[in-house]
């Protein structure tokens, strides 16, 4: 059999025939290694062990999953791991990847699964430790392993049988038949294709998840062929130091990609925020309503969660107000601040409007401006917007209120949370005599709902200036 030599870039993988000390794909200088290329033998067509099978005769395997008792990490997925995926998860460092697979791995284990944790970027000791502060019980289906060599990773699985395999990171392993550094796109590439062959094997299908490292760009680090590769992407976004986590998926082949987890970052690791409305709210009683507040309810992926927006007005000293939005992009503010204005007939060119999110959750859609706008009013006038009320609609230029996507489902989950009164627009809710406890305000304008809720003008000797 002939053997063929070429040189292959470390940087970016391309290939030529010849050494060159530029390479013309990445312009890295000094890349190229050789590469003993064997070539398939003509006789290996003969050794197949498969053959192609009729669709219709194929099973489904979309059932077999391993779910979980985290139910934000489940969502995410699509009803939980399917047995023989391989899954990617990155974020941003300190954000809580080790911790949350530690986790994934604790109740998988409590299940009867066996379950090898791989670590190159730590010691059995270091996720021992981690082990001990976050996990309430001890399983002895769980096997710690730390080593860098992708090789000796693949002969613990062969010697443990795991079902699910927990790799900490793809881009600190290597391969021995590779001889770039670790994290080149050889060396990631490759490893990820060997943990593809194990988790795919026919005779024995395994869940693999990786934890890929994220660059400065919020990229997986590496090359893109690295995320068409696995299954699902899984990206958890959240800064160090915050405690509200929110995960989701870029790439599903099980699942939707719209779907969205959240977590809390604890000392007791990430607990699994179930009921996201009642986090994502200041729980006040009866009667304690305060000015300056407003709920919408906004959409992640197919489920509906209400949030609270909060307005702060205040006088300005200065020939520029302030107009601050923690939550959502500063034009968006600055056109409903002038619908209020030239709709609404609220004067607010001398004063400073802050807006932000209980939680810090990010608003981007067009549902929760008539709640935005509305907490601006409470708060020029100084008067509190009952606890059980709730605005579902967008604002026009014209004043009109609009309808929004799927507000169905936003008005069932408001009737669920016991919520008395919704406002939206017009002829949007099908058949409103069917929520029997919640009525529905459907008005027409913007100026219908400040006069509907009376935000009447405070009093001339009120330190707030109208």
């Amino acid at each position: 059999m002939k053997v063929k030599i070429i040189y292959r870039c470390s940087n970016c993988g391309g290939e030529s025939p010849k050494w060159l000390g530029k390479c013309p794909t990445c312009e890295e200088w000094n890349t190229f290694e050789e590469v003993v290329n064997r070539p398939v033998s003509e006789t290996s067509s003969a050794k197949r062990t498969t053959s192609a099978k009729r669709l219709s005769e194929v099973l489904s395997g979309n059932s077999d999953r391993i779910v979980t008792k985290i139910l934000e990490f489940n969502r995410v997925l699509g009803g939980g791991i399917v047995k023989d995926s391989v899954i990617i998860l990155t974020a941003r460092p300190g954000a809580g990847k080790s911790t949350l697979l530690l986790q994934v791995a604790d109740d998988v284990a409590a299940q009867g699964y066996k379950v090898l944790y791989a670590s190159a970027e730590e010691s059995d000791t270091q996720i021992k430790n981690r082990a001990d502060r976050i996990l309430k019980g001890k399983h002895n289906n769980i096997w710690i392993y730390s080593d860098t060599s992708m090789d000796h990773v693949l002969q613990t699985v062969n010697e443990l049988d795991p079902d699910l395999m927990i790799i900490d990171s793809i881009q600190t392993f290597t391969l021995e038949e590779h001889h770039s550094r670790p994290g080149s796109p050889i060396q990631t590439m490759g490893c990820a294709n060997e943990l593809l062959k194990v988790a795919k094997n026919n005779s024995r299908p395994r869940a693999v998840i990786m934890v890929g490292q994220m660059t400065k760009e919020d990229e997986i680090a590496g090359l893109r062929a690295l995320e068409h590769l696995v299954d699902a992407v899984l990206i958890l976004n959240g800064e160090n130091g915050e405690e509200l986590r929110g995960a989701w998926c870029s790439k599903n082949r099980f699942g939707s990609t719209g779907e969205i987890g959240f977590f809390s970052m604890t000392e007791q690791g990430m607990l699994s925020i179930d009921n996201p409305s009642e986090f994502f709210m200041t729980q006040r009683g009866e009667g304690q309503a305060v000015s300056g507040s407003a709920l919408a309810v906004i959409k992640e992926g197919t489920r509906p969660i209400i949030v609270e927006v909060e307005s702060l007005v205040s006088k300005s000293f200065t020939p520029y107000p302030s107009r601050i939005a923690e939550c959502l992009k500063r034009d968006q503010l600055n056109t409903l601040i002038s619908i209020l204005e030239q709709r609404g007939k609220i004067s607010l060119y001398d004063k400073n409007v802050v807006i932000k999110t209980t939680g810090g959750l990010q608003l981007k859609e067009q549902s929760v401006n008539l709640a935005i706008i509305m907490c601006i009013v409470s708060s020029v006038r100084d008067k509190a917007i009952p606890n059980d009320v709730v605005f579902v609609a967008d604002v026009g230029l014209t004043g009109e209120l609009k309808k929004v996507p799927s507000i169905e489902s936003r008005v069932r989950e408001i009737d669920r949370m016991g919520f008395k009164r919704v406002y939206v627009a017009q002829n949007t809710v099908r058949d409103p005599a069917r929520f029997r406890n919640l009525e529905i305000v459907a008005l027409n304008t913007l100026a219908d709902v400040i006069r509907h809720l009376d935000m009447k003008a405070p009093p001339k000797d009120s330190n707030m200036l109208i």
